[in-house]
């Protein structure tokens, strides 16, 4: 990778980027997501190379929270005398970086696992966090998708069945109220968004809640049509956040800046309903796919949003998919 691509993995906690650059040079423009991903090596194989060398960001907020950044998704950290608590598992590649980070945050063993949904990017690391001592809790349909093969068709990727180590053994279907470190972590299912697994995790006392991948800070975000997800359903779990948070919460990501909040969620939300309410009205005009890629649906958000991966022209693509 050059030095901008570290410096973008880095502020991004996500190395996307890197795929996104080399489809642009390789197809002279944004290509549908699939051909992105395809002309990038393989999109897979792309993060976790890029993961094995990342360095990883600690950025500490309150109540023995930390977010690490770095390796796939952003990853919370709770410590305390029940040992550390992690919310994703992040990459396997970065196991030597993420030791190490984490042996920084203090001397307890790890514990606990939450996967915020079943993406490999928040639960690759699952195998080698379990054998460190970490008891896996996830939704059933995390579960579900670990357990067999699956496919994302917009990655061009099969995920093979993941090992019996990495599995959670711990699920639940709507919700479930966890008590470590003398702190209550409320988990809750959105129902089917950015994937049909996702769920938030809210440290109470801290006012804290880890989003996942139903919001992305500042960049336009990646919808797993492939199970489950839609663009309806990440505007739903944006609003659901909404509803269940205040000006005070600090809110994590699952990509993008790790530590955001409340205004910038609801930007994320109108931003998110604005797109798919244009998109939409070019649909129903019985306009095709190519037209309404051309009539640039996203121009007014472009400039804030559409400089990552996920350009303008993939996610209008992505929202025609869904309306």
């Amino acid at each position: 990778m050059t030095q901008s691509h570290h410096l973008a993995l880095s502020r991004r906690g996500f190395c996307l980027c890197c795929a996104g650059s080399a489809a642009f040079a390789a197809g002279g423009g944004w290509l549908t997501p699939r051909q992105v991903f395809a002309e990038a090596r393989g999109i897979v194989d792309t993060i976790r190379a890029a993961a094995a060398t990342a360095p990883i960001q600690v950025h500490t907020l309150r109540g023995n929270v930390s977010v690490l950044e770095g390796s796939g998704g952003n990853i919370a950290v709770l410590t305390g005398p029940d040992g550390k608590l992690l919310v994703d598992a992040g990459i396997t590649a970065s196991r030597p970086q993420l030791t190490k980070a984490l042996a920084g945050l203090g001397p307890e063993p790890i514990t606990h696992l939450i996967n915020t949904h079943w993406h490999f990017d928040h639960a690759d690391g699952n195998e080698w966090l379990h054998s460190e001592g970490a008891a896996i809790l996830a939704h059933e349909n995390t579960r579900k998708h670990l357990l067999s093969a699956q496919r994302v068709e917009d990655w061009n990727f099969d995920f093979p069945a993941s090992p019996p180590g990495a599995i959670p053994v711990d699920v639940f279907a709507s919700d479930r109220t966890v008590q470590v470190n003398r702190s209550t972590l409320a988990l809750k299912y959105y129902g089917p968004a950015h994937t049909d697994s996702d769920i938030s995790v809210t440290f109470t006392e801290a006012d804290i809640v880890h989003a996942a991948d139903i919001y992305w800070n500042g960049v336009y975000p990646f919808i797993d049509y492939s199970t489950g997800g839609s663009i309806d359903g990440t505007i739903r779990g944006a609003e659901a956040t909404l509803a269940a948070t205040t000006d005070k919460s600090i809110i994590i990501p699952g990509h993008g800046q790790p530590v955001s909040n409340r205004s910038e969620l609801q930007a994320y939300r109108d931003m998110l309903v604005a797109i798919r309410d244009n998109v939409a009205g070019l649909k129903r005009q019985g306009r095709p796919l190519e037209d309404i890629v051309a009539a640039k649906p996203t121009a007014a958000y472009d400039a804030k949003w559409g400089r990552f991966v996920i350009g303008p022209d993939v996610f209008t693509r992505l929202v025609y998919e869904g309306v």
